[in-house]
């Protein structure tokens, strides 16, 4: 059984990682509910899209520059690429909600607004914890650990791999022999 120690432990190194991922989450959301609200005569669904599209690019430079400062930083495509593409899902989340509760639960825009609004509200709330898990999980990469991973971050995933199988030179990511590192014994 695992002792709370270790538990501790990362709980405490998660903690300012998730109060400033709340920070902005927090901004983001108050400013998608505000764009959602004043969007809202074009249709439920197309200002969730609306709102989640302009608040995405505000979020990319704050979560890049603030949460996850102290992350190894990757090549910017594979980032802004991976960020959007979570963000999408995230979308889908929260819009997906919506639209259950405008054709699922026959919200109207005028005579349920409030309705609506919270329906939103949860769709964003799950979408959140899903982003969260997804950002650190795959978008802003872990700090090196064994200084390995500083020859990999500049390098494009594909050419990254392109690059690690095609070059076995001194000194190269590709000759380095990690076996040891990887032999249980």
């Amino acid at each position: 059984m695992p002792s709370a120690s270790p538990l501790t432990e990362r709980l405490r190194r998660l903690a300012p990682e998730a109060f400033a991922f709340g920070i902005i989450g927090a901004g983001n959301t108050l400013l998608y509910l505000a764009i959602y609200t004043v969007a809202m005569p074009i249709g439920a669904v197309k200002s969730s899209v609306l709102a989640t599209v302009i608040t995405t690019t505000l979020a990319y430079v704050a979560n890049r520059y603030w949460t996850y400062r102290h992350h190894t930083r990757s090549a910017l495509r594979r980032e802004y690429v991976l960020f959007f593409g979570f963000n999408l899902v995230g979308m889908v989340i929260q819009s997906g909600m919506t639209y259950l509760g405008k054709y699922g639960f026959g919200f109207s825009e005028t005579d349920d607004k409030w309705q609506l609004l919270f329906v939103t509200t949860i769709g964003i709330g799950i979408a959140t914890i899903f982003r969260f898990w997804a950002y650190r999980t795959f978008v802003f990469l872990k700090p090196p650990v064994d200084g390995h991973e500083a020859a990999i971050t500049d390098l494009d995933a594909t050419a990254g791999f392109a690059e690690l199988s095609a070059v076995d030179t001194p000194g190269s990511v590709a000759h380095l022999d990690l076996r040891p590192e990887l032999d249980p014994r």
